[in-house]
């Protein structure tokens, strides 16, 4: 009876040892991704996407290098274009079947050339394959890296670094045009397109000795498997058709905006140069760099609320915009509501789409940035006629009215949500800086 007391006594001192063991090592705080590397994933982004923007400023200037019409120079945007859907169909999805790292320096070098052959274009053909081409590496390398950060990231970090990331996709494409525009004044366009090979040239060797190491599973799938298995993506995925529908109507409303702001800021009583018209956006900057603090929010499980903060500030942004005739001031607290409320809803998105599958997140983030594609296109063809017929009144109706679909179509779908696991991933190496 006394060997019997003393043996569950044991016991249950070996259970609360357990017991505090456990309680301990949960306590520890998780590991996090060195802010060295998200950095470095801000900055490569950004850079890589500032890209396949620096020819918008150049149209002019390329239409009388190459004899070509005003009206026919817009082939150059419409090239980049078609490669930077063809990089998100084709490209971007490798990332969940090869070594990403590899992926991406092979992507890098290919970028420069790229940029080389804009840079020693001396006919239209030459320039409107290389502009193909810098849109086609520029938008995979700039989504390819989206996909490793989440990927490299830990599940309780994963939408923090994620929009940290974004912040820096937003930053460059904004900073594109302003870079673009003062380089061109000091060493012409093709010094835009060196100074751009220069820069991704300084950024390969830190990005092929920082970047985690991904042990990627072996996979029996091949290239024509994984392009088809985007459509079963896309069918079965319910948290990715309803962030798509709401990436599709958030970034028509922000083409909304800014295809039609030169049109009534270049004429009177304004007559604004485009420079200074351009220079609007670097204010959505303080935006951008608010929006990333929604990555936090959505690692924390307020992945919804703030969903719907951004939707309401979205749709509060117009208010101010539509005062633009009254107060520049209004235009420039307009610019921040609106590109703070389309970040964070951005980053969000991200966020709960990465958290579904995990072994598809390139193809995903594809999927994903084909509904923002969508959107801008839309957004884009449809202010244009509204101005046209409404005035800048009729553009800010038209898109509050874009809004507000988005905002009453999130209300609908927001019991979809993804099935969110908290599981470590062993098979990531990271290389702290």
């Amino acid at each position: 009876m006394h060997f019997k007391t003393r043996l569950n006594g044991f016991r249950t001192m070996k259970a609360s040892l357990a017991s505090s063991t456990s309680s301990a090592e949960s306590d520890k705080p998780l590991p996090s991704m060195p802010r060295g590397i998200i950095l470095l994933f801000a900055i490569a982004s950004g850079a890589s996407v500032a890209n396949v923007y620096y020819a918008q400023p150049l149209l002019d200037i390329l239409a009388s290098n190459f004899n070509v019409s005003r009206a026919a120079i817009g082939g150059v945007v419409t090239a980049t274009q078609i490669g930077c859907a063809l990089a998100l169909i084709f490209l971007v999805p490798l990332g969940d079947l090869v070594n990403r790292r590899r992926l991406m320096t092979l992507q890098l070098l290919a970028l420069v050339s790229a940029l080389l052959a804009v840079g020693f274009a001396h006919s239209t053909i030459i320039l409107l394959a290389g502009m193909l081409a810098v849109g086609l590496l520029g938008t995979a390398m700039t989504q390819g890296l989206i996909a490793y950060a989440a990927s490299a990231a830990a599940p309780h970090e994963q939408g923090h670094v994620v929009g940290t990331a974004q912040s820096g996709v937003f930053i460059g494409l904004l900073l594109a045009r302003v870079f673009s525009g003062g380089i061109s004044d000091v060493a012409g366009w093709r010094g835009v397109y060196f100074c751009a090979a220069i820069i991704m040239l300084m950024i390969a060797l830190p990005l092929w000795k920082r970047l985690p190491h991904l042990n990627i599973q072996p996979s029996a799938m091949r290239y024509p498997q994984l392009l088809a298995s985007m459509l079963k993506l896309l069918r079965q995925e319910k948290v990715l058709q309803v962030r798509g529908v709401l990436a599709l109507l958030m970034f028509a409303a922000f083409n909304i905006f800014w295809s039609a702001l030169v049109l009534p800021l270049s004429g009177p009583p304004y007559s604004f140069s485009h420079i200074v018209i351009g220079s609007f956006g670097l204010v959505g900057v303080i935006g951008a760099l608010a929006a990333a603090r929604a990555g936090y929010w959505a690692d924390r499980g307020y992945a919804q609320r703030t969903s719907l903060a951004a939707l309401l500030i979205l749709l509060l942004a117009w208010g101010p915009l539509s005062l633009m005739a009254h107060s520049l001031w209004a235009l420039v607290i307009g610019i921040v509501l609106l590109d703070l409320g389309g970040q964070a809803l951005h980053v969000t998105n991200q966020s709960m789409i990465f958290r579904t599958r995990p072994e598809a997140h390139s193809r995903l983030v594809g999927l994903y940035m084909l509904f923002y594609a969508v959107g801008s296109g839309l957004g884009a063809i449809s202010t244009t006629a509204t101005y046209a017929y409404a005035g800048w009144l009729g553009v800010c109706a038209l898109g509050a009215s874009v809004s507000f679909l988005a905002l009453l179509f999130w209300k609908m779908t927001r019991h979809i949500v993804p099935q969110i696991t908290h599981e470590k991933d062993n098979n990531i190496q990271i290389n702290k800086i």
